[in-house]
């Protein structure tokens, strides 16, 4: 059995481990403890007491435990393919108003900080992250009787008396650390360029009667003073915090390598006669490193600057679902119609959704009937037929009838707010990828300070006359030397040219994590329609039975159906025209709703629809029939004058390119396994046509999200393609998300990759891509360790006493 408790008291990531080590010391008990929300989720043998459990976090610590009766608990024995319910994070008020921020590297666990500035641990920008509220709708006068003035409620203007209207409203700002940023390295860059060039310039003969070395000297000071202590202090600051928390990284031998650097430097340009003549040129100036500064900290800043952009679209796809939802819906109260915000809809309000409507919440039709686009839940595109009693959900796009509702489920209570916190749950689990040059200079960077301390203490015992100035300059030489700007930039060049290849051949990646999860995954999950298949119903053929011609059958099928809005009949319609047939004007035209169209075409009574609207069908008719849907095809029954004449076939069509592709990546060892949302035969002919053994038909957002979770736990590197809405909650789950270009906005914000073309060859492509980019940048690193490991002995004078 599997209950979830609240937990009171932590504060951190450490009572988090502290509370679940605690937790699972009792027998029978499996615990998993989360910091925000602050749950316990607990498997246990047979039922222990809350009692007991409180027992074993009293004696660790001031910690609570208390049952979780909400709809957080987790349903048990749940499949693959069962509905989860999840609510989003409720964060108190007091934070929402001024924001909700967290560290990008976890170092805290989940803990937000309710202002902006650096992680405590690590030093980084804290990133803001979006509420999990639809937006409250504005409203104005369409006369603008006051100016610009603004209400929060529909109603009359107090001056006209006019409806006042929806307005847009300016989305918050999200993006003020890719600003700052961007800001501080154009400034970097321009005091960094002119340093540079002073520098470099010098060593050409003849410079120095344009530009005394004196005064290059003092131009060089004065440009990286800028550089120093604003565009790049804060690389500084993080090398302190590093150094205080003994959690050392590429920050800390920025900061010590840059700052001595900078500090020998301007005590060489005050203070020259202290050093020693084979530590000046033949001019008698000390070598200076202003522009080793200055380039290092530039470049560094660039690499921060192109990871606060790829920081700044994790949750787009968060703020593209939030837009899905209308911002107002118009309550039904003694017969009359009156607008209301969406926030203020209550359980049992009755609604009246209008043609090309968002359902604002999730409920119930009460009168009416209407075809619903679903595509964002289910991920297809044909509209549902809905009548009174059908259930309805908040985001679906209401047809071309109107019909009046009951709302049963409310704001957090949506499915479209739970596939909301689907994502956002999916997209927080996931920790950045720990780049390789920072796993190594875990060990890197205490080394090569030992290494200076070594160097300053070997040149004091036994450095002669002058052996403090050659101390302290051999130990700054050591520092500068293995200063890490070719361990900086062997990742971001190498990642620069990969994303720039595969935006050539039609693959958008979002940042370096992806390059290196693609070349390791083991397992990719597909959506099936708009990924495998075209996405877009098309007539597969059209069957004439008894006197019919396949003409006729054509005729009449794309007659009947030109005034139909349906995708269905838009196929049919297309069909017959490629086919040149010559559509006839329809009179008494009538679509009902679940079953067809009729009408009366030539003086014939035409319909065409599923078998609720045809009679007398032949078993033999039924049997072809049959055959067609055991081959997951949608089938439409044609009758004149109540007589069969035919049957259209409609399918999905694969892509040309699908079958070649899966078979292309199982062959080099990837299992491929296809989750749709279609019916159970579509999914098996499509599953038997590419060769495909594992697939899972009829499966909602949350089901593809279990999944992969479930294939995770296996330890399994998982991969998933898709293209829809629903996709949305498994791209952010999945290790790799992989949208197709063809699908919508929120699959490829919540993707790492996004193949323009919406073809699955792009998915071997991205594979060859990532392994050579991989290649490269480990490649990049071993030559940045090889000039380090020759370079740092050098610089520590080892050859001093043979030259």
């Amino acid at each position: 059995m599997k209950h979830s408790y609240r937990i009171d008291g932590m504060t951190c990531n450490g009572c988090r481990a502290r509370i679940e080590k605690a937790l699972n010391e009792i027998n029978g008990i499996k615990a998993v403890v989360t910091l925000n929300p602050p749950v316990a989720t607990i498997t246990m043998e047979q039922h222990i007491p809350t009692e007991r459990l409180q027992e074993a976090l009293s004696a660790i610590g001031n910690y609570t435990i208390s049952s979780d009766h909400g709809e957080n608990k987790h349903n048990e024995g749940s499949s693959c393919c069962s509905v989860a319910t999840q609510k989003p994070i409720v964060i108190p008020k007091d934070i929402q108003a001024d924001g909700i921020y967290y560290c990008p590297m976890y170092c805290e666990g989940d803990k937000i900080y309710q202002k902006s500035g650096n992680c405590p641990v690590c030093g980084m920008n804290l990133e803001k992250k979006p509420t999990l509220q639809v937006a409250s709708a504005k409203y104005a006068c369409p006369m603008h009787c006051e100016g610009d003035k603004v209400y929060d409620k529909p109603g009359n203007c107090p001056v006209c008396g006019m409806d006042l209207v929806a307005i847009a409203t300016q989305g918050e700002d999200d993006n003020k650390s890719y600003r700052d940023l961007l800001r501080k390295f154009w400034i970097a860059i321009v005091f960094t360029i002119p340093v540079f060039l002073l520098a470099m310039l010098g060593m050409i003969h003849g410079f120095s009667d344009i530009v005394p070395p004196k005064l290059s000297s003092w131009l060089q000071f004065g440009f990286t003073i800028p550089v120093v202590f604003y565009a790049a202090w804060m690389f500084f600051e993080r090398a302190w915090v590093s150094i205080r928390t003994m959690k050392l990284n590429m920050f800390t031998l920025i900061g010590i390598g840059t700052g001595a650097a900078f500090l020998f430097s301007i005590v060489g340009l005050l203070f020259p006669s202290v050093f020693p003549a084979q530590l000046k040129d033949e001019m008698g100036y000390v070598h200076l490193y202003f522009e080793a500064t200055v380039v290092i900290l530039t470049l560094v800043l660039l690499g921060q600057l192109l990871e606060a952009k790829a920081h700044g679209r994790t949750n787009t796809a968060l703020k593209e679902l939030l837009k899905l939802a209308p911002t107002e819906a118009t309550l039904v109260v003694e017969g009359h119609d009156q607008k209301i915000s969406i926030q203020d809809i209550k359980k049992g309000d009755v609604l009246r959704v209008k043609p090309g409507e968002k359902i604002p919440v999730d409920g119930y039709i009460q009168k009416g009937e209407s075809s619903i686009d679903e595509s964002m839940i289910t991920g297809e595109p044909i509209p549902a037929d809905k009548k009174e009693g059908d259930k309805v959900s908040s985001g679906t796009i209401n047809g071309t009838k109107s019909f009046t509702m009951v709302a049963e489920r409310v704001g957090d209570e949506t499915l479209l707010s739970q596939i909301i916190a689907m994502v956002d749950s999916a997209s927080r689990s996931k920790a950045p990828i720990q780049k390789l040059a920072d796993k190594v200079s875990g060990w890197f960077v205490p080394i090569v300070v030992l290494i200076a301390v070594a160097t300053f203490v070997v040149w004091v015992i036994w450095g002669g006359s002058s052996a403090y100035v050659f101390a302290i300059s051999n130990a700054i030489a050591v520092l500068i030397i293995a200063c890490p700007c070719a361990l900086g930039l062997a990742t971001p060049m190498s990642v620069m040219v990969g994303v720039g290849k595969g935006a050539q051949n039609g693959i958008l990646i979002k940042n370096a994590e992806a390059l290196e999860r693609m070349d390791k995954i083991d397992v990719l999950i597909t959506d099936k329609t708009g990924t495998i298949t075209e996405g877009r119903p098309s007539v597969e053929k059209m069957i004439p039975l008894g006197d019919f011609s396949h003409e006729e059958v054509v005729h009449y099928s794309g007659s009947i159906n030109i005034h139909s809005e349906h995708p269905l009949a838009e196929a049919v319609v297309k069909y017959a025209k490629e086919n040149n047939a010559v559509l006839a004007e329809v009179s008494e035209f009538e679509a009902i709703a679940g079953q067809g169209v009729v009408g009366t075409i030539d003086g014939k009574r035409v319909a065409l629809g599923n078998k609720k609207l045809i009679d007398s069908i032949s078993a033999e008719v039924e049997k072809q029939v049959v055959e067609q849907q055991n081959l997951g095809k949608t089938v439409s029954y044609l009758s004149v004058d109540n007589k069969v004449a035919g049957f259209v076939v409609i399918s999905d069509a694969i892509k040309q390119t699908s079958k070649q592709a899966i078979q292309n990546l199982m062959n080099h060892g990837i299992e491929v396994i296809m989750l749709t949302g279609d019916n159970e035969n579509t999914a098996r002919a499509v599953a038997r046509e590419l060769n495909m053994t594992s697939y899972k038909a009829e499966c909602l957002p949350a089901d593809k999200l279990n999944e992969i979770k479930r294939l995770q736990a296996e330890g399994k590197i998982v991969a998933m393609a898709g293209d829809g809405i629903n996709d949305a909650p498994a791209l952010a789950q999945s290790d790799i998300g992989i949208a197709m270009g063809t699908g919508t906005d929120v699959a490829m914000e919540s993707a790492l990759i996004t193949l323009v073309k919406g073809d699955l060859n792009g998915i071997v492509k991205a594979k060859a891509l990532s392994h050579a980019t991989m290649r490269n940048i480990k490649q990049n690193l071993f030559f940045a360790f090889v000039y380090n490991s020759l370079g740092i002995p050098l610089a520590a004078g080892i050859l001093f006493p043979v030259f």
